[in-house]
């Protein structure tokens, strides 16, 4: 395996699947004497708080929750 020249390094996929690497996860390099290890990170808040963090406060049409409901309801 090697490195290419921006420094990427792909994880093979079986080592993914076993370790639960999806894409945006988290990692951590651990340097030991001339060894490095790639540890998942721990997780400091739960899935999905980023991106709901990220969209608070962006609607930019001011309606009621029962009116947004209204409306995706018109199709079913």
């Amino acid at each position: 395996m090697r490195i290419t020249s921006k420094g990427q390094v792909t994880i093979p996929q079986e080592i993914r699947e076993k370790l639960g690497l999806l894409p945006h996860t988290e990692v951590e390099f651990i340097v030991e004497g001339r060894a490095v290890r790639i540890v998942k990170a721990r997780s400091r808040r739960a899935r999905g708080t980023g991106v709901v963090r990220r969209l608070r406060g962006r609607a930019s049409i001011s309606m009621t929750t029962d009116e947004i409901l209204a409306l995706t309801r018109k199709g079913a």
